[in-house]
């Protein structure tokens, strides 16, 4: 069995900056998924959401590091300011528990 690639969810906040660009919103999603696979990854969904936040994202990246990167160069223009999470499945959270 293949290990599994991480998985991560970024909640994205558009700034004053981003929001006059708002009908560009699509570009900004090609961009971002163009980001994660020159670095090795896929992004797996995005979704433009109702309330705190005005997007997100979830993303496969090789790693932690890998993942940094791509929001480096997600967040570099200051359209949007981003919050992410390392997503575990139940599998992996219950073989980190099991380890502790």
């Amino acid at each position: 069995m293949m290990p599994r690639v991480p998985v991560y969810i970024t909640l994205m906040k558009f700034t004053s900056a981003g929001l006059g660009g708002i009908p560009a919103w699509r570009d900004r999603v090609e961009e971002a998924e163009r980001a994660i696979e020159q670095r090795g990854g896929r992004l797996l969904a995005a979704y433009v959401t109702l309330g705190r936040y005005d997007v997100v994202e979830i993303f496969e990246a090789p790693d932690d590091e890998t993942a940094y990167q791509v929001l480096i160069e997600v967040a570099k223009h200051g359209q949007v300011t981003t919050e992410t999470l390392r997503a575990f499945t139940r599998e992996e959270a219950e073989k980190i528990v099991r380890l502790s």
